[in-house]
């Protein structure tokens, strides 16, 4: 039977009204790290600590040998990132845990977001810190078109296009078409290398090159093209390839 239990500063036993008092060494392990967390707050606990409150008692294996099994077969967190939930259900936590390490790896990147209506985007390492939690642990590319207004602040993300491990198949019309909508007067264009090497491809620069002439012709100011990779980030400006 599950129950919340409190704990005191003192190590000591734990009892209801209707249970006599249960030694904290032998609770059950799924129900430790809970209490460690609210004790000692989050930041004293391991991975593995951290992984069985997300997973929780839903599952044949008890949460704590889950998330150990997790850590043994994808070596970190940033791998089980790039894992889809059917994935880590197939790796042996199951549907129900799989569905709930994604959301709390999700809400993980979410939270290193910055406002994008205080997010002014005016270097290429601006745009790398405001990317890399959305795109750094895709297993496809991916195009982006950032929308800025004239203080070069984000106004909108949108993507434009989505392909494979190596490519992506880009549309002139695509690129363009939100920032004609919404009167964008500048704009980045982002994607990324899920190689882990942000280095441009020929392909890379010949495409800017030509949406950098698009842009001429339609009046909008191209601020940079950015490529986001793990290993860090390649910007098409400073390389004047625009």
């Amino acid at each position: 039977m599950r129950q919340d239990l409190a704990t005191s500063s003192t190590v000591g036993s734990l009892a209801t009204e209707d249970a006599p008092a249960l030694s904290v060494v032998r609770l059950p392990l799924e129900v430790r790290p809970r209490e460690r967390l609210l004790e000692a707050g989050a930041s004293q606990l391991s991975e593995v600590e951290l992984l069985a409150i997300v997973l929780g008692a839903a599952g044949p294996v008890p949460a704590v040998r889950a998330a150990e099994g997790l850590l043994g077969r994808y070596g970190s967190l940033p791998e089980m990132a790039r894992c889809t939930p059917g994935e880590l259900a197939a790796g042996g936590v199951g549907r129900v845990r799989a569905a709930r390490l994604v959301a709390a790896l999700e809400l993980g990147r979410r939270s290193l977001e910055p406002r994008s209506r205080e997010l002014s985007l005016t270097r290429p390492e601006d745009v790398y810190r405001y990317a890399r939690p959305r795109l750094g642990h895709l297993t496809h590319e991916v195009f982006h078109v950032l929308l800025l207004d004239a203080r070069h602040r984000l106004v909108a993300d949108r993507r434009v296009a989505a392909g494979g491990l190596a490519s992506c198949a880009i549309a002139p019309r695509d690129v363009f078409e939100p920032a004609i909508r919404e009167a964008a007067p500048a704009l980045v264009f982002l994607h990324n290398h899920p190689s882990g090497d942000p280095t441009p491809s020929r392909d890379d620069i010949e495409l800017t090159r030509r949406l950098a002439e698009g842009a001429r012709v339609l009046g909008i100011s191209l601020i940079d093209h950015v490529v986001v990779a793990d290993g860090g980030f390649a910007s098409l400006a400073e390389m004047g390839k625009l």
